[in-house]
């Protein structure tokens, strides 16, 4: 029995710059340089994920392809969902539990205040805030999804600590 594993990254940082709908805005340098660190260093440290779902909004598919590409994720494991286009929780929160039990790993990608929240739910170590390019790999001892509810926070990665 392995349980199911979780990992929750949030958007890097978005640029403001451009007046464009929330959707469409994108990632500033910092963001993609952030990204591309957190995904370094967390390649290896945790298995490679079954299926990867991001929020379709452009500054998290960014941070998303980043992470495929650095990881070398096979493009068929992404699968983008509306549902993850979620500020308060409740929605990112009912998608885990809709998750098909085939799946072990899942790498989700979106959005505060959405993964603090998630984080904090499923997480056994509180987060204040998960920063843009955040990540937290949570490990469940449930075989199901729609069973989970407190899980181990095995790795918390915030840009500042690598930089």
């Amino acid at each position: 029995m392995q349980g199911k594993k979780i990992t929750l990254m949030r958007h890097g940082k978005s640029s403001w710059e451009n007046d464009v709908k929330d959707q469409d805005r994108p990632l500033q340098e910092r963001g993609i340089n952030d990204a591309i660190r957190v995904a370094n260093f967390v390649n290896g440290r945790i298995q490679m994920p079954d299926a990867v779902y991001s929020s379709p909004a452009n500054r998290a598919l960014h941070t998303c392809t980043i992470m495929m590409r650095v990881w070398g994720i096979p493009e068929e494991r992404l699968q983008v969902n509306g549902r993850l286009y979620d500020f308060s929780g409740e929605s990112v929160k009912s998608f885990i539990h809709d998750l098909d039990d085939d799946l072990d790993h899942v790498m989700i990608f979106g959005h505060n205040h959405a993964f603090t929240s998630i984080s904090n739910i499923f997480g056994n170590e509180m987060i204040d805030n998960l920063p843009t390019a955040g990540l937290v790999h949570i490990h469940f001892e449930q075989e199901h999804w729609a069973a989970i509810t407190k899980g181990i926070t095995k790795l918390k990665i915030f840009p500042k600590q690598i930089r």
